[in-house]
């Protein structure tokens, strides 16, 4: 199954999160090691979009909802359990 956005064709999680948002993931999120300074001008970049596009929130808000609504089972989690461990009965003796 292909998926799209617009006409581009999303083929991996984060090329589909990228064209729905309009901008790289990693603006938003950041990248693991990115030093002080990088930091800022991302966050700056980030500042100035949602600056220019002040509905960008409620769109991802609303698009989450969406999301949500078409694929319940997403979010259909089981409740791991631990099974009680039993214990083992103390050997006593010699072993043959």
């Amino acid at each position: 199954m292909r998926a799209y956005v617009g006409r581009q064709q999303a083929v991996s999680v984060e090329d589909f999160a990228e064209l729905a948002l309009g901008t790289p993931v990693e603006l938003w999120l950041g990248v693991e090691g990115e030093t002080d300074e990088e930091r800022a001008a991302r966050e700056d970049a980030a500042r100035d979009i949602l600056a220019d596009n002040p509905e960008m929130p409620d769109d991802l808000v609303r698009m989450a909802a969406q999301v949500i609504e078409e694929n319940p089972d997403l979010f259909d989690v089981v409740p791991f359990t631990r099974s009680a461990r039993r214990r083992r009965p103390a050997r006593k003796g010699v072993a043959a």
